[in-house]
């Protein structure tokens, strides 16, 4: 800083308090929406890491109606609702330390839910940027087999 600036910006707070603290006010609240944002963009995954981690056993749980589901899904996904979600410490217990990706149709949903089991002790729960329509959009195959019960997994 050139000389006497500090003493200046000083003057200037001790002029313009009302001013200065409002601009303190935004600072902080970029801050706080930035690094929201961030830890969400950590959470959400691109369909490309979507396939990396299924090959490495992640559990896939498709957040759509069961004829949404019945229609075309992510090969080895499972259809469950958000209710049985908000129940998920109980349902999937045993992937509590594994990689769980959540979709719906355009990640709006998913992102909530993800949320959700976080709060539950899920130390690995993703959701798909984008939802199906991204997987869609990178022209990704879909599934047609069998709904696989969320009970049995």
């Amino acid at each position: 800083m050139p000389p006497g600036a500090m003493d200046r910006l000083i003057e200037y707070f001790t002029h313009h308090t009302l001013l200065a603290s409002a601009a303190v006010v935004v600072a902080i609240v970029v801050a706080v929406y930035e690094m929201r944002t961030r830890g969400q963009n950590v959470a959400a995954i691109s369909p490309q890491d979507l396939i990396r981690l299924m090959n490495q056993g992640a559990l896939l749980i498709d957040l759509r109606s069961q004829e949404q589901f019945a229609a075309g899904h992510v090969a080895g996904a499972r259809q469950m609702t958000g209710e049985q979600i908000l129940k998920g410490a109980d349902t999937l217990k045993k992937y509590k330390e594994k990689v769980v990706v959540i979709y719906d149709d355009t990640g709006s949903l998913s992102a909530s839910a993800r949320r959700q089991l976080t709060a539950q002790g899920f130390t690995k729960a993703f959701n798909l940027r984008g939802g199906l329509a991204a997987w869609r959009s990178e022209n990704l195959p879909l599934s047609k087999d069998p709904a696989r019960k969320s009970q049995s997994a």
